[in-house]
């Protein structure tokens, strides 16, 4: 009966303690057996582990009190937010989990905010009571002030030891609402997540909105507009339990058959195929395709990897439909891949588990973001690479991408982080008080200074408290430039950058100083110049190789040992007019990026 099912989710910023709440969760319902059970049964990688963080949702089923409890752990870091909005599109209600030790973060305000206009049912909970730092009473009052929830509304618990988690049970049944749906209308059913099986394909985890969808029949993916046939389906224990049909309300999987997981992106509406003529009015709001936000590229250490690196990227790309890649190529680096990530650590994310799994040694190069330029014949390009950067003579306008940036600090820090803002271009909106010891911070800030290092200088700036989230504004126009870097006179493309202007010089002068130290000497000095178009703006030059042609002379006139000299000189001049000038990769590096070991 869809009156029995609660839906629901749980949202936190990270390691507020969504995974071990989940784990009391299943442990009281009694889902698992006690013989079966483990810290973050839900987070099944080893790297989610390792890092206390989840990297991919996961729904599990559970029965309590004569309830239908289905519960999606989701993502809390600012990379993943398409995947949490999503799933909080899948169900009605949404535990908002507060540590209270470290109190009302960033990616706790942008969660609650994507729940609210959602039209979800908010239940506040503060965790970790029982840690002797915890602030329970302060973080209360946060809350009920965030939510408008009164304060005997929200529920204290320790995900650690169980308690309070029967009295959060008993929230969820009298809160959450049932979820709506008709079980006789045209079956429709929501896509939140899918992953590749070797046996059965696409794999979909699903909310069925509305009608019935039994094994056999044929789907339409009205998104992509891809068949696929039900191979398999049912709930999720949090294992899968295989059942003849899942009906409105419910949640849990359905097996395709599909080869390629980009054809059931998230998000998408699953109907039934003899449908297919009515799909514009069966289509669920909100469907779209996540964009990467940064781009870098990954090269294999050694020339003879590039084969399993393709091989490892399509495999990955299997189970993970946000990744991006396309083949390059780089007279520095070889061959390689253009790969676009959902940010900084889905980069770092996908760049470990390629070590990890494909056991692949990798080079990653400095990320960088998309830039948008309008050309005088009225098209306009996406620019992901300095080499797709067209000639200035055709250029109309360029453009970059903003954003709007929450950051939660403690109010001590807030002379530390106004000055980070303006020095990373931004824009400062608005100061706004939480409590008498933490600040909301807002501000508009170009998307290449968040990706590139203001996480790190945030955390510097506030000794680790600070937290940010971030979310697409709009493209502003700005002035960029291609910076390309001249060695011994000859332009060297794989060095170029796009930069704005105003910070052409600084960056040119980084990189020529970097090179200076990175590239060898030679016989001849090198000149390291980074230049705009035709002129030079940062200037370095390595030295020549000496060498002593005068040390085998034992006397004899002064002008011996000046004749030497001076055809050393020439021969300088001349070997500087048709040398070559040998750039080593760790040059690059150097210079653009960093290597993994």
């Amino acid at each position: 009966m869809i009156e029995n099912i609660r839906n629901f989710c749980i949202i936190a910023h990270i390691d507020h303690g969504k995974s071990t709440l989940a784990d009391r969760l299943i442990e009281v319902t009694g889902a698992v057996e006690k013989r079966q059970m483990q810290d973050q049964l839900l987070d099944a990688m080893d790297l989610e582990r390792e890092r206390g963080i989840t990297i991919k949702l996961t729904p599990v089923k559970m029965n309590y009190q004569g309830k239908i409890l289905n519960l999606i752990d989701t993502p809390g870091h600012v990379d993943f937010s398409y995947e949490v909005s999503r799933s909080l599109a899948a169900v009605e209600g949404a535990i908002l989990l507060v540590d209270a030790t470290q109190g009302i973060q960033a990616q706790t305000m942008a969660n609650l905010t994507f729940a609210l206009e959602a039209g979800l049912k908010i239940i506040p909970v503060v965790n970790k009571i029982d840690l002797p730092a915890a602030d329970t009473e302060g973080t209360i009052r946060d809350l009920a002030k965030l939510t408008s929830e009164p304060e005997s509304e929200i529920l204290k618990v320790s995900a650690k030891t169980g308690q309070g988690v029967p009295e959060l049970l008993d929230a969820i049944i009298k809160r959450i609402p049932s979820p709506r749906g008709n079980q006789s209308a045209p079956f429709r059913a929501l896509v939140f997540d899918s992953f590749f099986d070797a046996y059965k394909g696409v794999v979909t985890y699903i909310r069925v909105i509305d009608g019935i969808l039994k094994s056999r029949e044929n789907i339409l993916f009205a998104g992509e507009n891809v068949r696929g046939e039900v191979l398999e389906l049912g709930v999720l224990k949090p294992k899968e339990m295989q059942q003849d049909s899942l009906a409105a309300g419910e949640i849990g999987y359905v097996a395709t058959g599909l080869r390629d997981v980009a054809q059931a992106r998230v998000g998408d509406t699953i109907i039934h195929f003899s449908d297919r003529d009515e799909k514009q009015k069966l289509i669920l709001p909100g469907y779209k395709v996540p964009q990467p936000k940064v781009f870098a590229g990954i090269y294999p250490r050694s020339g003879d990897q590039f084969r399993f690196l393709k091989e490892a990227l399509a495999k990955y790309r299997l189970n993970d439909a946000s990744l991006q890649y396309e083949q390059e190529s780089s007279n520095a680096l070889g061959q390689g891949f253009r790969c676009g990530f959902l940010g900084l650590l889905h980069l770092s994310i996908v760049q470990e588990r390629l070590k990890r799994e494909y056991n692949i040694d990798l080079t990653i190069t400095v990320p960088s973001v998309a830039y948008r330029v309008k050309l005088k014949s009225g098209e306009t390009n996406i620019v992901r690479t300095p080499a797709e950067f067209p000639d200035p003579s055709f250029i109309e306008q360029t453009e970059e991408q903003w954003v709007l940036v929450e950051i939660i600090a403690r109010a001590v820090d807030v002379g530390g982080i106004l000055p980070l803002i303006s020095s990373h271009g931004g824009i400062h909106r608005n100061t706004e008080y939480l409590s008498t010891e933490r600040i909301l911070v807002t501000a508009e800030m170009p998307l290449r200074e968040v990706v590139v290092d203001l996480h790190d200088s945030l955390k510097s700036a506030s000794a680790g408290y600070a937290s940010l989230s971030y979310d697409f504004l709009n493209w502003r126009p700005t002035d960029l430039v291609k910076l390309s870097i001249l060695v011994a006179g000859e332009s060297v493309e794989p060095l170029a950058i796009i930069v704005p202007r105003v910070h052409a010089l600084r960056e040119g002068r980084r990189v020529v100083e970097r090179l200076k130290t990175a590239i060898p000497k030679h016989l001849f000095a090198i000149p390291i110049q980074a230049a705009i178009g035709g002129k030079v703006i940062a200037r370095e030059t390595i030295s020549a190789l000496r060498k002593d042609v005068t040390g085998y002379l034992y006397g004899g006139d002064v002008t011996r040992k000046k004749k030497l000299l001076e055809k050393q000189k020439k021969g300088k001049k001349k070997m500087a007019k048709i040398g070559n000038v040998n750039i080593p990769p760790e040059a690059y590096l150097a210079a653009l990026g960093r290597s993994e070991d």
